[in-house]
């Protein structure tokens, strides 16, 4: 039998107006640690050209801490700050490894107000949370059940823009076994028209998620940009933009955990496309479409619950030219421009859907990488 998986449960919450202070304390806490460490490594490398460990950093906190102006730190719990600093070492240890860009400062605005807790750092009794420097358990909205006999190892608290709580529960859940396995494989073709198209020739329209409240989105920018800059009814106006922006994407990211649960429970290999999003996104003409189908989020649901669930994903590479190749000849059509949606080979004369036959060319290429 594999590994237990850990999985992450998260709920909504309603915190006492005492908790909210003491989280929202705890969040401007750890973002000031993360800033402070970042500073100060980036000023090490910088003028020492010395590369500062998580113990360095640690013991720098020790050294804030007993600061007159950062005497604030001791007022939240230490494990919190202290997993700031594990995060930021995470970071330096992708940016070293060239996996990722270079750590950047925490923004008050703009950063995820989040703090995370470790087992030392909260009680779980009877199926209460309560955290540290806290006398009362937090009163969560348990929407689903936690796998039977769950013990918490990680609490990660958060706050969204829309001012909504949330807490996140990192669990061992061993409900979550491999499927049986099966003998079918599928090709995905991404897109904006439709938001998949599989080698089967089924396409899966996509929702437009944003596009439904661009209006009612765009009614709420213009009233907040009425607002007096830091002022109260601008602060109220953001809120109101926020929630907006936190109802289309909770649905779309609700429509992707179906969509990627059905892909990888109906087939035992799933080949996609190394697509660039990044790169994609610099074509402004497409770039809200881009974002707003989120590729990159359904790759990585596919591809962690394909790792949950014993089945195999394949990555073609993004250079292969799989709209412009034809499924049955294997010939090229160089000559083939964006707005041709059907398109007839020159070779073989098989007449292609331009998105189903780019989804059979990735099945093969994918099979016969693998």
């Amino acid at each position: 039998m594999g590994e237990v998986v850990k999985r992450a449960y998260k709920y909504r919450f309603y915190p006492t107006p005492g908790q909210a202070d003491q989280l929202n304390r705890t969040f401007g806490c750890v973002r000031k640690v993360y800033n402070l460490a970042l500073e100060a490594r980036t000023r090490a490398w910088a003028v020492h050209r010395q590369r500062s460990t998580y113990v360095q950093s640690s013991a720098w906190l020790t050294e804030w801490k007993r600061t007159e102006e950062l005497l604030f730190l001791n007022e939240v719990s230490s494990v919190p700050l202290q997993q700031a600093l594990r995060h930021l070492q995470a970071g330096f240890a992708g940016f070293w490894g060239k996996r990722s860009r270079y750590p950047r400062f925490k923004s008050k605005r703009k950063s995820r107000a989040s703090a995370e807790y470790t087992r030392s750092a909260f009680r779980w009794r009877d199926g209460q949370l309560t955290l540290a420097k806290m006398d009362a358990p937090l009163t969560i909205v348990w929407s689903r059940a936690l796998p039977d006999g769950a013990e918490p190892s990680t609490v990660t608290v958060s706050r969204d823009a829309a001012g909504r709580w949330f807490v996140s529960l990192l669990v061992e859940d061993p409900t979550v076994t491999p499927f049986p396995p099966l003998d079918t494989a599928v090709g995905v073709d991404a897109g904006i028209t439709s938001l998949l198209t599989l080698s089967t020739g089924e396409k899966i329209t996509n929702p437009r998620h944003e596009r439904v409240d661009r209006r009612k989105l765009a009614k709420a920018q213009r009233a907040m940009a009425r607002k007096a800059k830091d002022s109260a009814n601008r602060a109220k106006a953001r809120v109101a933009v926020a929630r907006i922006h936190a109802r289309i994407a909770d649905r779309r990211r609700d429509h992707l955990h179906k969509l990627s649960t059905r892909l990888v429970r109906e087939n035992q290999t799933v080949v996609i496309e190394d697509l660039s999003v990044r790169n994609m996104l610099r074509n402004h003409k497409l770039a809200r479409a881009i974002s707003d189908a989120a590729w990159t989020h359904l790759r990585n649901m596919i591809e962690y619950k394909a790792a949950w669930y014993g089945r195999t994903v394949i990555a073609v590479d993004r250079w292969y030219p799989s709209t412009k190749t034809c499924s049955a000849c294997g010939r090229i059509n160089t000559a083939m421009t964006l707005g041709v949606r059907v398109w007839t080979c020159p070779g073989c004369d098989a007449v292609h859907d331009r998105d189903v036959n780019a989804a059979r060319n990735i099945l093969a290429a994918g099979l016969a990488e693998r």
